[in-house]
């Protein structure tokens, strides 16, 4: 499902217009894009939740010449599905 069948599937299932639908799920992306690169966590109880996590320098290795490569210390985002959704998507009750 891309972005704009999701905007469909939302505004049908509110029964509100697409117009509706595409203006709350930007808002909430601009929101959440926002609010995790500040490092505050998002979360939305039993679904997902998002949070930017700070990851250490290290040493990797190229797998082609073997050559050892220093990485830098990088932020990155994660993502964890919540337990209502995990169960969903198991078909368990």
């Amino acid at each position: 499902m891309n972005k704009t069948e999701l905007i469909e599937a939302v505004a049908a299932e509110a029964d509100v217009p697409k117009t509706t639908a595409a203006a709350v799920i930007d808002g909430l992306e601009a929101v959440v894009t926002k609010a995790v690169s500040k490092g505050d966590k998002v979360a939305i109880t039993g679904f997902v939740s998002f949070e930017r996590v700070a990851r250490k320098a290290r040493t990797a290795r190229n797998p082609q010449t073997g050559e050892e490569i220093k990485v830098k210390a990088s932020k990155a985002p994660k993502v964890t599905a919540g337990a209502r959704f995990k169960t969903a998507v198991k078909g368990s009750k």
